[in-house]
């Protein structure tokens, strides 16, 4: 039987590690000073690609943005 002494932080809280090291990154994001701020929050934006499978083969990709609300 594990302890549960040895069981970091974030997962005592409920959180998963991806959660954790984006509140830490929103963070530091928020913590920097201008130019480097901007900088930063303009890197944080996402883009990608949603591909739909219809009878075993691919659909016309979404291309989709996600970016933080501001």
């Amino acid at each position: 039987m594990a302890s549960n002494a040895a069981v970091p932080f974030w997962r005592a809280a409920g959180m998963t590690y991806i959660t954790y090291s984006n509140i830490c990154a929103n963070l530091v994001r928020n913590c920097l000073k201008e130019p480097y701020k901007t900088e930063a929050l303009a890197r944080e934006k996402v883009h990608f690609s949603i591909s739909k499978w219809t009878n075993g083969k691919p659909e016309k990709p979404t291309l989709r943005s996600d970016s933080p609300v501001e």
